[in-house]
């Protein structure tokens, strides 16, 4: 049995609170900025934001998990917030080996051995590559639409037509035009899939407007543009990460102890009943389904985000 966490949802931080003081720390190819909460001696917790989101998306759950004793880190990834990287040289790769690189540096940088790996979207993606290349690190993941590991080798099998239609900005950023677009209108592009993926989350402008600033990043559309195209297959990765994406392209399994979250309302990766990756979840794995979340679960379902990781720690 869980316990129920000391903070409550009716006392979430208003839509203006911002996760400060940042810190930062060279860590890998990058200068990376986060926010740090909590004991220092407590079990620390990797929280990983999605696109396009950034680490506000956790300003509910950090405290949650900080009051009740761990030490969380909720970092801007490569193209976010402060997050440079530090050779104006290095590609603006948004691979998800470079993705689980940086989470992987970040704790060197640090001095953490070991943390539970936690987020949805390129963040879930991140941790599912360090748990599954780095179990000895991990001491449980917690991952939003489950097992996020890309398999580049088959992105090119078209999907069923409902499923392709809310993936639009995939194939718009494949586009010269929508590197423009995206260039242009990254506040808007943010805004519309903020809505049709959360259909029932009622954010207001100041919460938008909180996590768009991080977009102002000026690697923020490369990074994303290569992401894109990478999982297609349709852009060459950054060499320095190329035995990293070898070893994912086998898509190993996940053996570190795991909760998978989906949304109900996920406009853009419906829910599951979790059967269909559970066979890449080799240790324990619980799989729910929260009602009434769409795709950014850490902001929507705090309390609920916040119980998996604890659960993970308890264990």
């Amino acid at each position: 049995m869980v316990e129920k966490n000391p903070v409550a949802a009716a006392s979430r931080a208003p839509s203006s609170k911002r996760l400060e003081p940042l810190r930062q720390v060279d860590a890998g190819a990058l200068r990376i900025a986060y926010y740090e909460a909590g004991p220092a001696d407590g079990p620390v917790v990797m929280l990983m934001h999605g696109f396009p989101y950034d680490i506000h998306a956790y300003v509910d759950v950090a405290p949650q998990l900080a009051v009740q004793g761990c030490r969380v880190i909720v970092p801007y990834l490569r193209g976010y917030g402060p997050t440079r990287f530090r050779d104006p040289a290095t590609p603006r790769s948004g691979e998800q080996a470079a993705m689980g690189m940086d989470l992987m540096a970040l704790l060197d940088a640090l001095g953490v051995w070991r943390a539970v790996f936690a987020g949805y979207d390129w963040g879930g993606r991140a941790a599912c590559v360090g748990a599954a290349l780095w179990p000895e690190r991990c001491i449980g993941l917690v991952s939003g639409n489950g097992y996020l590991i890309q398999d580049i080798a088959h992105a090119m099998a078209p999907l069923r037509p409902e499923r392709e239609a809310p993936l639009w900005y995939q194939y718009y950023f494949q586009l010269e035009r929508g590197r423009a677009g995206l260039a242009a209108h990254r506040r808007e592009i943010a805004r519309l899939l903020w809505r049709q993926w959360s259909p029932s989350w009622e954010f207001d402008d100041a919460c938008f407007e909180r996590s768009a600033v991080a977009h102002d990043n000026p690697d923020y559309v490369e990074v994303a543009i290569h992401s894109y195209r990478h999982r297609f297959g349709l852009a060459e990765g950054d060499p320095q990460y190329a035995d990293v994406q070898r070893r994912l392209a086998a898509l190993p399994a996940i053996t570190v102890p795991t909760i998978t979250l989906d949304g109900a309302a996920d406009g853009v990766t419906p829910a599951t009943d979790g059967g269909g990756s559970a066979p890449k979840f080799t240790n324990r794995r619980a799989h729910r389904v929260l009602p009434g979340v769409g795709h950014n679960l850490p902001q929507e379902d705090p309390q609920a985000f916040a119980a998996a990781v604890m659960e993970l720690i308890k264990a």
